[in-house]
C-alpha cells in the first residue's frame, strides 16, 4: 500500500512501528491534555477485549488512553468504542499441528520490534495486559522500557501468554480468588464487567426488543461470533422450545439461515446487550470467563455449553466452577440433544435461583481501576 493511500484509510505507515488507526497528529494533541497515558493491550477474541474497554471507559476523562493489538476482533471493536489503535503483527500459536506455528519465531521477533517502538515513541506510564497473544510484545516492550505493566487473567486456570509474563507484572490480578493463589504477585480483584450492563429494566426491554410479555425469555448467544454448533442445536429444539418460551437468539454470521417463527426473534448481533440480558429469564450460552461472571453479577439463570474443540480447556473448568457452587446447569456438547430439557430444568430449579439471589458477586471493574489509579500516582514509569 502506498503511503498516499495508507493515509486515505487513516493508517500512516511508520517503518518498524505499527499502524495506527486514526492520524498521529490526532492521537498526540489528545495525548497532550492529561498528564499521564495507559496502553492497554489484549486481543484474539472479544473476550480478551470487551473487559479492557470496560476499563477504559472508566479512565477516559482523567489519562490518555492508547490500545495496541492485531488487525483482528480488537481493532474492530477499539476503534468503533473511539480510542486510538496501534497495530502489530502478532503469530498465534496453533494448538494442533501446522507448518504455521514454525514461522512464530521470526513474526514473533518482528512484533516485538514494533512494539518497542510504538511504546518507546508513546512513552506511556503504564501497561494494562488482558491477555491472549496479542499482548506478549506490549508488555515485553514495557518491561524492557522499565514501564509498570498490570494483567488481569480472567479464567480458572492461566492462560500460556498469563503465564509467561506473570514475572514482568507488577500484580496479575484475577477473576478467580483460586487463581490469585497461583502467583507471587496475584490478587484476587474479581471480573471486570461493563457498567452498562447493570442499566438494564425488564419492561422497558421487552417494549425495546419487541419482545411480548407472555412468556418467559430465553435468550441464546455464543460469543462475539455466534457459535454454530449452538445454532444447529437451538435449531433442532426450537419446536419443543417455543411451547414455552419466547427466544432471543443472537446468532452471528448464521443469522441469515434462520427461519423466521412466531415468538422467535433472531440477530446477527446485539449492540444493546443490557436490554437482552434485562429481558431474559433464562440464558444458554458459551462459558467463556466474561460472559458467566456478567451472567452471575446479573444473577441470570444459565444453562452453559462449553467448548471443547479448539481450546485449552479454559469453557470447562469455567463452566463447572460455578455448577458446583450450584449456580449455572452446564450441558455438554455431546448432550445438546437434551437442550429444550435442560433449559426447562434451569428455569424451574428454585435453588438454583435462590444460590443467584444469595450470590454476593459484584463487577470487578471498581476495583481494578483503584488498582491502576494506585500505581499511577506512585509515578507511573520512571523518566
Amino acid at each position: 500500500m502506498s503511503e498516499d493511500k495508507a493515509q486515505e484509510k487513516g493508517r500512516l505507515p511508520c517503518g518498524s512501528r505499527p499502524f495506527l488507526t486514526m492520524p498521529y497528529n490526532k492521537i498526540r494533541a489528545a495525548s497532550y491534555t492529561v498528564s499521564m497515558k495507559i496502553l492497554f493491550t489484549g486481543g484474539g477474541s472479544a473476550g480478551h477485549v470487551v473487559p479492557n474497554l470496560a476499563l477504559m471507559h472508566e479512565l477516559r476523562y482523567t489519562y490518555a488512553l492508547i490500545y495496541m493489538g492485531t488487525g483482528g476482533i480488537e481493532e474492530k471493536l477499539v476503534t468503533e468504542a473511539g480510542y486510538p489503535f496501534l497495530r502489530v503483527d502478532c503469530p498465534k500459536l496453533r494448538r494442533s499441528f501446522t507448518l504455521e506455528n514454525f514461522k512464530i519465531p521470526c513474526r514473533l521477533h518482528r512484533a516485538k520490534k514494533q512494539a518497542l517502538a510504538a511504546v518507546r515513541a508513546e512513552k506511556p506510564d503504564l501497561v494494562f495486559s488482558k491477555g491472549g497473544f496479542v499482548s506478549y510484545p506490549a508488555v515485553w516492550a514495557a518491561a524492557r522500557l522499565g514501564i509498570p505493566v498490570l494483567t488481569h487473567e480472567s479464567d480458572l486456570t492461566p492462560g500460556l501468554c498469563t503465564k509467561l509474563i506473570a514475572k514482568k507484572c507488577e500484580r496479575v490480578l484475577t477473576s478467580f480468588e483460586e487463581t490469585a493463589r497461583l502467583f507471587p504477585n496475584g490478587e484476587y480483584v474479581g471480573s471486570p464487567v461493563r457498567k452498562e450492563l447493570f442499566a438494564g429494566e425488564k419492561q422497558r426491554a421487552l417494549h425495546k426488543l419487541s419482545l411480548p410479555p407472555n412468556k418467559p425469555v430465553l435468550l441464546v448467544f455464543g460469543g462475539g461470533s455466534g457459535s454454530h454448533v449452538l445454532n444447529e442445536a437451538l435449531k433442532n429444539a426450537l419446536d419443543d422450545l417455543l411451547t414455552d418460551f419466547t427466544v432471543y437468539h443472537i446468532a452471528g454470521a448464521d443469522a441469515e439461515h434462520c427461519e423466521k417463527r412466531e415468538g422467535y426473534f433472531v440477530r446477527a448481533f446485539e449492540t444493546d446487550m443490557a436490554s437482552a440480558y434485562a429481558a431474559a429469564d433464562v440464558v444458554l450460552s458459551r462459558a467463556g470467563s466474561n460472559t458467566v461472571f456478567e451472567l452471575m453479577a446479573l444473577k441470570k439463570r444459565a444453562v452453559l455449553v462449553p467448548l471443547e474443540r479448539g481450546s485449552r480447556g479454559d469453557q470447562p473448568e469455567n463452566a463447572a466452577y460455578f455448577e458446583r457452587k450450584g449456580l449455572v446447569r452446564v450441558l455438554p456438547e455431546r448432550a445438546l440433544g437434551g437442550l429444550a430439557e435442560a433449559v426447562r430444568a434451569a428455569y424451574r430449579d428454585k435453588a438454583l435461583g435462590e444460590n443467584l439471589a444469595s450470590l454476593a458477586l459484584t463487577s470487578g471493574t471498581g476495583e481494578i481501576v483503584r488498582i491502576i489509579r494506585e500505581v499511577l500516582a506512585q509515578g507511573g514509569a520512571s523518566e
